[in-house]
């Protein structure tokens, strides 16, 4: 018996750089950057005044209740309105979703951050008695796979994963497992977090993670395989993608993307927060992801990097990539879109999928921007389209994702083929 195949039909998504898939689709192709100073809370005493903030940003706008949206934490106020957009990009509505074998597999790394520091805050300083009643279903991280499950009636499994930063594309391999299995027929998969708070970009900071010389110029914060590079910043936001079985899609008419060709993952056993040096881990999840895909190195396109603009996370991946590819490695186009996104940790990957999905259907292979002085002494020497994308013809795109903890996970989606 043949493998169940496993196309996209529907995507949403809520970014630094727009708030829905077409707007920050519009943002990578024009090489647009989400990075500005912090507003969510005061910054004063802080190092790190920057990040990647969703803008503008009101749940009442997908249409949900706004004492319900109050009841919801922003990760997961994010996760609704990514699914939001998605169900309805699928051609699905509440019911018609609900009625199919359908469930839900979310990516998170932290949780309800703001809501934990609310709670921490009332017990310290008045006691245990004055915690908000809500904290608790607010801050656990299955909350946002919950909601879109209450939302849409969807009554099937409804599971959240947590891998760190690598949870979003660990999400959507979990996802294919189960729309391969049988055991579903849609899922609705991705990723999201919300961590910028005075304690999120505190934690960090003290981790020495964070960029931290560009309070006053921002949009050049994020700079991956850039020789100036000295940190990430933090982002926010949510990508959801509708993964369906190919039968199943064409018999309801849907409209598909492309095809959730393999998945691969693979754990360093090294540290709890660096890469493998040499990326042995890592290319060893791409390798899996390729086997699975049944798609040779060279048939990749574009790859979707990690590319996080630290200063061990560039030169590890570029050598992970040249393990896992080869000779190939330094044909095909490679970028960090977190140049643009800043690094939205649980989400990033299942967002840096669909923008795959995305150069794929456009013929687009989007920039890594802030690329002024490439890093090839250091290692990083391969083409990662610097500051301005490129149009071509992408039939093969892969997207990977390094998680605290040597969590490495790996996507391949490629045009669909009968």
């Amino acid at each position: 018996m043949s493998q169940r195949r496993v196309v996209i039909t529907g995507m949403g998504a809520v970014t630094p750089i727009g708030n829905s898939v077409a707007d920050t689709w519009k943002s990578i192709m024009a090489g647009e950057c989400g990075i500005d100073k912090i507003t969510l809370f005061d910054t004063t005493d802080y190092a790190v005044k920057i990040a990647a903030e969703v803008k503008n940003f009101n749940l009442t706008d997908w249409g949900v209740d706004r004492k319900e949206a109050r009841k919801m934490s922003r990760f997961t106020q994010f996760a609704v309105a990514a699914a939001t957009e998605a169900v309805k990009d699928a051609g699905y509505t509440k019911e018609t979703i609900a009625a199919d074998k359908s469930g839900i597999m979310l990516g998170n790394g932290i949780g309800g951050f703001e809501t934990m520091e609310a709670g921490y805050k009332k017990y310290f300083e008045a006691g245990n008695s004055r915690i908000p009643p809500l904290s608790v279903p607010m801050f656990i991280t299955n909350e946002g796979a919950a909601n879109i499950s209450m939302l849409f009636g969807i009554e099937g499994l409804s599971w959240t994963l947590a891998t760190a930063c690598a949870s979003g594309t660990d999400a959507l391999g979990a996802a294919l497992d189960l729309v391969r299995s049988g055991r579903l027929d849609v899922c609705l998969a991705g990723g999201t977090e919300a961590a910028i708070t005075g304690f999120g970009i505190g934690c960090f900071t003290v981790l020495q993670t964070l960029a931290t010389s560009f309070n006053d110029n921002p949009k050049a914060a994020s700079r991956p395989f850039d020789a100036k590079r000295e940190g990430f910043t933090m982002g926010e936001g949510a990508g959801i993608l509708v993964l369906e079985e190919l039968e199943h899609a064409k018999k309801r008419g849907a409209k598909i993307y492309a095809e959730f060709a393999g998945f691969g993952a693979s754990s360093d056993a090294y540290h709890i927060t660096s890469p493998r040096l040499d990326g042995t881990g890592g290319a060893k999840a791409i390798k899996l992801a390729l086997e699975d895909a049944g798609i040779k190195p060279e048939e990749v396109d574009y790859y979707n990097a990690h590319g996080t603009s630290t200063p061990i996370n560039d030169p590890a991946e570029s050598s992970m990539l040249k393990k896992a590819f080869g000779d190939h490695a330094y044909k095909m186009k490679v970028s960090s879109t977190k140049s643009m996104t800043g690094h939205c940790l649980g989400a990033a990957g299942a967002v840096e999928a669909l923008i795959c999905v995305k150069a794929i259907t456009d013929g687009f292979y989007p920039p890594t921007i802030n690329l002024e002085n490439q890093d090839v002494e250091g290692g990083c020497d391969l083409d990662y389209v610097p500051n301005k994308g490129v149009a071509g013809e992408i039939d093969c795109a892969a997207s990977g994702s390094l998680g605290f903890g040597g969590h490495n996970g790996v996507v391949v989606f490629k045009k669909i083929k009968e």
